[in-house]
């Protein structure tokens, strides 16, 4: 298994747990300030050949942009001891970078199939900068898609022709979307996204599609009363904005990573959807009719630990990252 740090550093842990390497050399500076830091990694479904590796990272400007921070996506080979990473080059930066917030990167990875790279990217916070997120001239609040050999534009993106508009976008109106997963049946993306107080949702992340933060929100702003608050835009859903699958109030779970469980060790969850939560210290499983939320449970909560990424492993059970002071990687098991 591979795991990033915030710090930026990237680690090996042996299949059965009981080793963990000492940092892989060759890795990019990152800005670990804040929500900052290493972000996520993927592999190449070709990887046993090409050794290939995907990162995202929260990245300091430079010359006219410093003092700004943005999110960055690179991609590297690592060598056959696992011990560096060589040919790191950038594919992709989040622009314009900004400058007063350390927050809301998003950085999810997750690899089409079909030589694509779906990257989410937060908002970034701050009042200033969150209505951009309706702005496709800029790189907030979005779920770009770009080639996975050079980070650029697939022509079939949906704003490809769309004049002022960054031509890597596959979605807007997003607030901080961390966990993204393909569906295993119809291929589509699914993203999972913080909302503000309250609002965290699961969406059907469709090309072109409008999610409408910040113009219309099931979450509230931040220190007004719980349970009993206008929603951030004033409504909820409104017409041109998709509607998302499943969502939380009055208060966040703070959702992460998440999959879809395809295995046979857990023949009774096969098809459901797994979503790790931070502030809610719970793995959430989803049960689905078709593309409906049919119900949703709070799994291990027992754990009492941020659980930061979800993954199945090629043995058919369940991993799960924390992401505490000590954190761990815990096998779910029978």
């Amino acid at each position: 298994m591979l795991v990033t740090e915030r710090g930026g550093q990237l680690k090996r842990v042996s299949a059965d747990g009981a080793a963990v390497s000492a940092p892989i050399s060759g890795m990019p500076a990152v800005d670990s300030g804040g929500q900052g830091g290493l972000l996520d990694v993927a592999v190449a479904a070709d990887f046993a050949t090409s050794r290939r590796v995907y990162l995202s990272f929260a990245e300091a400007g430079s010359g006219a942009e410093a003092g700004r921070n943005g999110t960055a996506v690179g991609t590297g080979v690592l060598n056959a001891g696992f011990t560096a990473l060589s040919g790191w080059t950038v594919l992709f930066r989040q622009t314009p970078k900004v400058a007063g917030t350390q927050n809301h990167y998003g950085g999810r990875l997750v690899l089409s199939g079909d030589g694509h790279l779906f990257v989410t990217l937060g908002e970034r916070s701050i009042s200033s900068e969150r209505g951009r997120a309706q702005d496709l001239s800029a790189g907030h609040g979005k779920v770009m898609r770009i080639r996975a050999t050079d980070g650029g534009a697939p022509g079939d993106n949906p704003f490809v022709s769309t004049s002022g508009a960054q031509a890597t976008i596959w979605s807007y109106g997003h607030r901080n979307p961390q966990g993204a997963a393909l569906h295993p049946t119809t291929g589509e993306l699914w993203t999972s996204e913080h909302g503000p107080q309250g609002g965290d949702e699961v969406n059907r992340t469709l090309p072109g599609r409008n999610y409408g933060w910040p113009l219309v929100s099931y979450g509230c702003e931040y220190g007004t009363p719980v349970g009993n608050c206008t929603p951030v835009g004033g409504a909820s859903t409104g017409a041109g904005f998709e509607p998302p699958l499943t969502w939380w109030v009055p208060t966040s779970i703070a959702p992460s990573g998440m999959a879809f469980y395809t295995g046979d060790r857990f023949p009774e969850w096969k098809g459901n959807l797994f979503v790790g939560s931070l502030a809610g210290k719970a793995l959430w499983r989803i049960t689905l009719n078709g593309n409906a939320v049919a119900s949703r449970e709070a799994l291990f909560t027992s754990l009492n630990e941020r659980i930061r990424d979800v993954r199945q492993g090629p043995d058919g059970w369940l991993y799960v990252l924390t992401d505490n002071t000590s954190g761990r990687i815990v096998r779910i098991v029978r």
